[in-house]
């Protein structure tokens, strides 16, 4: 069932920065990106409330906790410069720079969570960098 979720994600993640190219044209990327947020913040507690899930919020752990907001902030940065590079570069290019993160994350799985190297692993990031500088070159 997960790789559906996945590739329901990957997507909505396509179909997201299309939608947000055409709609930041004229409208500042902030401004943006807080109207986008506002969105997902209904949709997410909208799914949470509909599931029964919004009791579990006092069973959150501080660590956890804590790992959830530097997520957020993170995920916040990288939608702030992601429609600023969106607004003033071409979709084809910000996008695959965008999914460059695919490998970057791979490397942090590595060294943070201390996840198994493979050379299926290292072959594939290898193969997605290339393709990324592929995409991005004049």
């Amino acid at each position: 069932m997960w790789v559906l979720y996945a590739l329901l994600s990957a997507f909505f993640a396509a179909l997201t920065s299309i939608l947000a190219k055409i709609g930041i044209e004229n409208v500042n990327s902030n401004l943006a990106v807080a109207i986008r947020t506002v969105i997902i913040l209904i949709i997410s507690w909208a799914v949470v409330f509909m599931t029964g899930k919004h009791n579990e919020i006092v069973n959150i752990g501080h660590k956890n906790l804590a790992f959830l907001i530097l997520s957020g902030i993170s995920a916040g940065l990288s939608w702030l410069f992601y429609y600023r590079a969106l607004q003033i570069g071409d979709a084809s290019k910000v996008i695959p720079i965008d999914k460059f993160s695919l490998v970057i994350g791979m490397a942090l799985a590595f060294v943070v969570l201390k996840e198994t190297v493979t050379a299926k692993t290292i072959i594939g990031g290898l193969l997605i960098t290339i393709g990324t500088f592929i995409l991005i070159l004049d």
